[in-house]
């Protein structure tokens, strides 16, 4: 059986993304999710620009490629980022990450209709054991002495409310770029092209007066935590994501990414020192059956 490199790309997405929500708390809820996203895309922008010119992937690329991939990043990654750091500021990563692992079937739905993809039934069940395992993995409520990064800022509903909406955006967004994708385009381009994009849009938006403003000064800290979280969850991640894509349908690659709250629980363990509840660790053993489903497909 040859090793299932998309999808073990899949996994080091959701192992990167949940690495970036523990590592982003602090440094969203100082900026504001609008800054925040802001500045990491400036940043990785710039990285992607010299890892791609140095490796001349420039060729071959057409106006139609790039229109795609432009439109998928300002969906995926202007708003559906922005969106879950939103969630993140207001909610914490570990159920923030929750809500935004609807994702997953949000992009099997759309992947089944719009792009005609079809699923076995082992994998079909793979995704709902996955998917029921996030869900139970972030049941588990925190102590009564939570950490900081348990607790919950401002409304509830306005919390989950940008959550959906961020994981509506990742969805969409993968859905556009899968055909490309699938295609063969460099991995490291379609970053570019897509964190290029949702930079541009932003940055514009920044110079008007519908903008946020940033909700505190920008530290030192503050900076490095951006920049981290900028190498990690986008130069890596993203470009991981868009790897997966071109060569696993889009219902299975949501779902192995959104398995980041699952990943997220040891992190958490090791950041807090707040061991995960029997019901949190119920869900994650749920999910690695999941996992263990779709690999043996």
């Amino acid at each position: 059986m040859p090793l299932p490199l998309h999808e073990l790309a899949a996994l080091g997405t959701a192992t990167c993304w949940a690495m970036t929500g523990i590592l982003a708390t602090d440094a969203v809820r100082v900026l504001g999710a609008f800054h925040f996203n802001l500045y990491r895309q400036v940043f990785v922008a710039l990285l992607l620009g010299l890892i791609v010119w140095a490796g001349g992937s420039f060729a071959g690329l057409d106006p139609a490629t790039v229109l795609v991939l432009a439109v998928s990043g300002v969906v995926g990654i202007l708003l559906g980022d922005t969106f879950n750091f939103a969630a993140v500021a207001r909610l914490g990563p570990r159920r923030a990450g929750a809500v935004f692992a609807t994702n997953a079937p949000m992009a099997a739905i759309l992947g089944w209709a719009l792009l005609g993809e079809t699923l076995s039934l082992q994998a079909v069940a793979g995704i709902a054991l996955t998917a029921l395992g996030v869900a139970v993995a972030i049941l588990g409520r925190p102590r009564a002495d939570a950490h900081r990064f348990e607790q919950t800022r401002g409304t509830l509903a306005i919390g989950l409310m940008f959550g959906l909406g961020a994981a509506l955006g990742q969805a969409t967004g993968s859905l556009i770029a899968r055909p490309v994708m699938v295609a063969g385009i460099d991995p490291w381009l379609a970053s570019l092209i897509r964190v290029g994009a949702s930079g541009l849009a932003m940055g514009l938006l920044a110079a008007t007066p519908l903008a946020p403003r940033a909700e505190g000064t920008a530290s030192l800290r503050v900076l490095a935590l951006t920049a981290i979280t900028a190498v990690i969850g986008l130069l890596l991640g993203m470009t991981l994501f868009l790897y997966a894509l071109e060569g696993s349908k889009t219902g299975i690659i949501a779902t192995l990414s959104a398995t980041s709250p699952v990943m997220i629980l040891p992190l958490l363990w090791l950041r807090t020192g707040q061991r995960p509840t029997l019901i949190s660790l119920t869900g994650a053993l749920l999910a690695v059956a999941g996992l263990a489903l779709i690999f043996l497909r």
